[in-house]
């Protein structure tokens, strides 16, 4: 089979043994460049395009030996994206090589910089790696267009992984606790019967018990989703606070009489973005607010029995006057939010009579209500 050059992310030898689904030898992987042709990032995307220019140079891997199988997996990867196999002669320390190479299809992706590899590893790579696990999971499962439909919140899924594997074990000696860990799990297997804009994760496990034997394998099934921000917008000069309003699918699933419930903003960490700028971004999307600054409130996963989403929730300090926007949202994303602006004291009366429903909400009041004073304080 003709050897394949790759000149992005799959020059990443963990990645690309991911997505082959097995150890790379050293045999098999080549140093080479291809004239005339550099590797920019793909703009705003995670991933680098191949573009003509003379004169320049892309170096990437040249890869022998694949299987059949392993083109089907990487053509998999690849495929749905918009990139097409073309054939190509690449520079080798032994001379030119007949190669093949993905080309972005014509105009569909904007070229930004230059690629750097460095870059991507540092910031993008623990992402890839999650994301190139739960792709190459629905392997002859699901079509290659399919996956790239679904590739953003997979990517969501993904971002949110690489965050908790990076923030590491709580393990301040002021948490009481057992001190057991994510190596006292032992998994077997994971199954995701459905996927889409959230996942149906099922894990077969497990996990050292508190009198130190094992269990026994279990099942546990996991609504797994993306890390949100959520942010309670708060003048301290004015002291008013500002709350939205948009129908929800989860109260009127419950058969809630009320599915518009009033609610903090909201919305989900984009790969790639803290929660602090996820939440400066969704206070303008979705109120029109630019924010001061941000307090925090909580890191919390809202419901650890049943779903893996996590909660990062903060108070934003900003200007409310009354002529504040009243109508937001993103309408790609078939939006449709009302903001209200209450007075402090009405919001605290609404949060004594139990009349808030949404509990990020009821959290960030009432730390609201403890740290109202220095807020206003130091207005």
């Amino acid at each position: 089979m003709t050897p394949l050059f790759v000149y992005g992310t799959l020059r990443h030898l963990p990645l690309l043994e991911q997505v082959l689904g097995h150890p790379v030898g050293a045999a098999d992987i080549q140093p080479a460049s291809l004239q005339g042709h550099q590797a920019h990032w793909a703009e705003d995307q995670a991933f680098p395009v191949l573009v003509d220019i003379a004169g320049a140079t892309a170096e990437g891997l040249l890869l022998h030996g694949l299987t059949a199988q392993d083109m089907a997996r990487l053509q998999y990867y690849e495929g749905g994206f918009g990139y097409h196999l073309a054939p190509v002669e690449v520079e080798t320390a032994q001379g030119a090589v007949a190669a093949q190479v993905w080309f972005p299809d014509a105009g569909l992706w904007n070229v930004g910089p230059v690629w750097d590899l460095a870059a991507w590893q540092a910031r993008w790579s623990s992402i890839n790696m999650q994301a190139a696990g739960e792709m190459m999971g629905y392997f002859g499962q699901h079509d290659a267009a399919e996956i790239a439909r679904m590739y953003p919140m997979i990517m969501a899924r993904a971002a949110s992984k690489a965050s908790a594997a990076r923030a590491g074990a709580r393990d301040d000696p002021a948490l009481p606790g057992s001190g057991m860990t994510r190596a006292d799990v032992q998994p077997c297997s994971l199954a995701r019967p459905y996927a889409d804009f959230f996942a149906v994760e099922e894990y077969h496990l497990s996990f050292l018990r508190f009198d130190g034997a094992q269990s026994p394998v279990v099942k546990r099934a996991v609504y797994s989703a993306a890390d949100a921000a959520i942010l309670l917008p708060y003048d301290p000069v004015r002291d008013r606070v500002m709350l939205i309003e948009q129908f929800r699918a989860g109260p009127y699933a419950r058969g809630d009489l009320s599915p518009w419930p009033l609610e903090p903003v909201a919305g989900r960490v984009d790969p790639g973005e803290t929660a602090e700028e996820a939440a400066r971004r969704e206070a303008e999307e979705e109120a029109g607010l630019h924010l001061r600054r941000l307090e925090r409130v909580s890191g919390n996963y809202p419901s650890p029995g049943s779903t893996s989403e996590y909660f990062h929730v903060f108070v934003g300090l900003c200007d409310l006057p009354d002529a504040a926007q009243t109508l937001g949202g993103v309408a790609s994303e078939d939006e449709d939010i009302r903001s209200h602006i209450l007075p402090y004291a009405q919001f605290e009366d609404l949060l004594d009579r139990d009349l808030l429903t949404v509990g990020p909400l009821v959290l960030a009041g009432h730390w609201l209500a403890r740290n109202r004073a220095r807020l206003r304080a130091g207005s």
